[in-house]
């Protein structure tokens, strides 16, 4: 089995390495849980299933202190099947908006956002 999202630099290969990324962020978030926000789609090959994911930061995580700030992410699990078992899962969601809402980056749109952007090289961009 082999796992992959934004924020993990390398895949993970195998169940082992996957349930000690689960457990890493089981500890950030102690109440985290998945709903789903649509029907799961395969065409035998191929699966996928939106979801959101919440739960409250409660503890360090990969050097971020914990922000005890409530989250909603969105995310996409798309997996490859093999023999109808997951073979290859990558999840896809929004990293920036992640970040935001942790507190970590400030909103689009905001003076700190605009300052950020001047930083990067992006100029003002006008209102």
């Amino acid at each position: 089995m082999h796992y992959e999202d934004p924020l993990v630099a390398e895949p993970l290969e195998g169940p082992d390495a996957i349930a000690a990324r689960a457990r890493l962020l089981w500890a950030a978030f102690p109440d985290a849980r998945l709903h789903p926000t649509g029907p799961r789609l395969s065409d035998g090959r191929h699966a996928s299933a939106p979801a959101k994911l919440l739960g409250t930061h409660r503890e360090p995580l990969e050097g971020l202190a914990a922000t005890n700030r409530f989250v909603v992410v969105h995310v996409v699990f798309f997996a490859e099947l093999r023999d109808g078992r997951l073979f290859r899962i990558r999840a896809f969601f929004d990293v920036y908006g992640a970040a935001v809402a942790l507190g970590v980056l400030p909103r689009p749109g905001t003076l700190s956002g605009k300052a950020l952007l001047l930083l990067r090289g992006f100029g003002l961009r006008p209102a």
